[in-house]
């Protein structure tokens, strides 16, 4: 059963790569505004903003690659939003193949084109003067922390993809997955912030998430920020995952 089940989905992730392949738009445009925010934040806001120290494409890059991750997912919903509603996906449920081979095909996809537009991102912030004196374990461990981030917010992308009536709809969901970073220490010390917004912002995954990818690269120690970082995409990943497939069994049934 399981050679069958990892056969379709390497057939389905193939199907879904070609689509990507055929569009690669889609990458460049989720690379472009990150990269266009970097821009902006480090040549026009960087000069105003003291992170203590140390140059601020440095302390700024962690959001920008959430952020990433964040505008990618929306078009995981979107490719699989037009899926169901174009009647492919009823069509490749009265074949022959694991039902769960469908949702896996667009979760790998996913991962896929956000690990390319991440790499993106980050070849632009070197060329903005990014350094790291981080070690072969340091990036591993970063890589680890976005594909469990990237894991997360794809699973968590794929119940608008299965539930929207709208393509409106679809791409709504992310607005707010964007928007997260800008209360958190991804683009400011949160020390400055007032009270109620200060809690919020510390307390949110994001901070962590952040705050441990930066002392990574940074080569510094990461404190408890590392463990709740990766409670965060665990538990955002475990709960996204029951949910996408209660949704899919909901729909399929």
């Amino acid at each position: 059963m399981a050679s069958y089940v990892l056969r379709d989905t390497t057939v389905l992730l193939k199907r879904s790569l070609r689509h990507v392949l055929r569009s690669p738009d889609t990458i460049i445009t989720t690379a472009i505004t990150p990269i266009a925010m970097l821009l902006l934040f480090v040549y026009v806001f960087g000069g105003a903003i003291d992170v203590g120290g140390g140059q601020y494409v440095d302390y700024l890059l962690p959001g920008i690659l959430l952020i990433t991750v964040a505008s990618g997912v929306a078009y995981t919903a979107f490719r699989l939003f037009t899926d169901v509603s174009s009647g492919i996906f009823d069509r490749f449920q009265s074949m022959p193949i694991a039902r769960s081979a469908l949702l896996w095909g667009h979760v790998l996809t996913s991962v896929a084109a956000n690990l390319i537009s991440l790499a993106l991102v980050v070849l632009a912030a070197v060329v903005m003067g990014f350094r790291s004196s981080a070690g072969v374990l340091s990036w591993l461990a970063v890589f680890g922390i976005l594909l469990l981030f990237t894991l997360a917010l794809t699973w968590l992308a794929v119940i608008p993809g299965l539930t929207a009536k709208s393509l409106d709809g679809v791409s709504a969901f992310s607005y707010p997955l964007i928007f997260l970073p800008f209360i958190s220490s991804a683009f400011v010390p949160t020390s400055g912030m007032p009270g109620p917004v200060r809690w919020f912002a510390e307390h949110q995954p994001v901070t962590a998430i952040v705050n441990t990818l930066r002392s990574l690269y940074a080569e510094q120690p990461v404190g408890d920020d590392g463990w709740i970082a990766i409670a965060w995409c665990v538990g955002l990943l475990l709960a996204a995952h029951v949910l996408a497939m209660s949704t899919y069994r909901r729909k399929t049934s």
